[in-house]
């Protein structure tokens, strides 16, 4: 039976007994997890807007553009497809060593892996051993922000003050859009300093390289934040007790927790799924099936990222007030109405209902992702929150973000119209909707 605390409570076991951290050093953690989150997310966002530009024939060269995007996209998905196991094994070693530690390794990881894909030869000039290389960096890539997540998420809740849990999660969810933003404004500026030859050539290359800044930040988090008073004070309470027994939070979660692992994992997938979709799918979609030009397209993405840095920690701070199911529910709603109509605004070919169908997804998309980082840390108790809440953020990962891109150029292939993804895009939010119901039941029922 599952015993995890109400999602709109705070977890008893998480309520430090030490004396509570100065703002000053509130707001260094907050900013510290924030600044990680997107340099984390930055860099991998990058392989998915290189993979719908230019990633499919420089690695896979193949005798159709469908194939070569196919091919791309699936390397984009096997990021995802490690990110569980990133999750598993910093959710292990965090909830057992702390959650700095795991943070600093995962940038580390991160920052390599994406200047190793910089600095990859092509097929061409290395053979099969290039897309090899590629698929290899992209898992250390989805291992690196499988293990970010969780830390980072739980160095800003768990320092966060009484009644804002969800603001401050919200700091650490803003990482995407930064990290979209910065991803995009990067391509732009390297596809319009080079040519179309020069850019395919090396052009692309530069967003990549960037990833060595990544380092830097691990080394500030490493000497000058500390860990968590809720890792702190669960470390003590567990003190005498593994003195006698190993403690395992991942065998906890298999015994007790694993309903609500996938509960919030059923709950996520059609938020990921569907950002994937119009920041990555429908980049080649628009660009590759319906003509338009890719610097318009990336500049859409771009400002449409924009409104999120001021949907999601709205979003946050209203579940504070009002209860994080209730925000998370309406954002799921709104993803299920809006499906049909996003499409069908895309398939005018027009740059400005492109943008006004993306705009309106975006903003239901935030509302859900605000207080998803919050919600999901009050799943479980402090011991195994790393563990648990790592699991289910990328479980929705592996079956909502890493596949779409891929499920989206098969539904077209195959039935020739844009409504297939907008199905594919319902189904996941009705799995969403009857995860939050039964999450609900759950919390009212204790």
């Amino acid at each position: 039976m599952d015993t995890a605390p109400s999602p709109s409570s705070p977890s008893p076991a998480s309520a430090p007994t030490a004396p509570a951290p100065s703002d000053r050093h509130r707001r260094r953690v907050a900013t510290a997890a924030a600044l990680a989150s997107a340099v984390e997310w930055y860099d991998y966002f990058v392989f998915g807007i290189a993979a719908a530009l230019v990633l499919g024939d420089l690695y896979f060269p193949a005798g159709s553009a469908s194939a070569g995007v196919l091919a791309a996209f699936a390397t984009f998905a096997v990021g995802f497809l490690a990110r569980p196991i990133g999750g598993v094994i910093a959710g292990q070693l965090g909830d057992k060593r702390g959650r700095k530690p795991m943070l600093v390794l995962a940038l580390t990881l991160m920052g390599v892996a994406t200047a190793g894909i910089g600095l990859l030869p092509t097929y061409e000039t290395i053979g099969v051993a290039a897309p090899l290389l590629l698929v290899l960096l992209r898992v250390l890539q989805g291992i690196a922000v499988g293990a970010q997540w969780g830390g980072a998420m739980l160095m800003a809740t768990e320092y966060a003050p009484e009644g804002k849990r969800g603001l401050y999660g919200s700091l650490v969810q803003l990482g995407v859009p930064i990290g979209v933003v910065t991803a995009n404004t990067v391509f732009l500026v390297a596809g319009s300093v080079t040519s179309d030859a020069t850019f395919a050539s090396w052009g692309w290359r530069v967003p990549f390289l960037v990833g060595f800044l990544v380092l830097g930040l691990a080394w500030y988090i490493h000497a000058r934040v500390e860990e968590t008073p809720a890792f702190k004070e669960a470390e003590r309470a567990l003190a005498d007790k593994e003195k006698g027994e190993s403690r395992s939070p991942l065998r906890e979660i298999f015994r007790h927790h694993l309903g609500t692992v996938f509960l919030a994992g059923g709950s996520f997938a059609v938020n990921t799924a569907t950002f994937y979709i119009i920041i990555t799918g429908v980049l080649d979609y628009a660009t590759r099936e319906l003509d338009m030009e890719r610097s318009a397209v990336l500049m859409v993405s771009l400002c449409v990222s924009l409104t999120q840095l001021v949907l999601i920690p709205a979003s946050a701070a209203l579940s504070d007030r009002v209860g994080r199911l209730r925000v998370y529910a309406l954002g799921a709603v709104g993803l299920l109405v809006w499906a049909v109509p996003m499409f069908l605004l895309i398939d005018t070919k027009s740059l400005l209902w492109l943008a006004v169908g993306t705009f309106v997804t975006s903003c239901f998309l935030s509302i859900m992702y605000g207080p998803q980082a919050a919600l999901f840390a009050e799943l479980f108790t402090a011991e195994m929150r790393y563990t648990g809440a790592s699991l289910g953020y990328q479980i929705a990962a592996v079956f909502g973000g890493g596949l779409a891109p891929f499920v989206m150029v098969l539904l077209l292939e195959a039935t020739g119209t844009s409504m297939a993804v907008s199905g594919y895009i319902i189904g996941l939010a009705v799995i969403a909707l009857v995860s939050i119901r039964i999450l609900a039941s759950r919390a009212a029922s204790r």
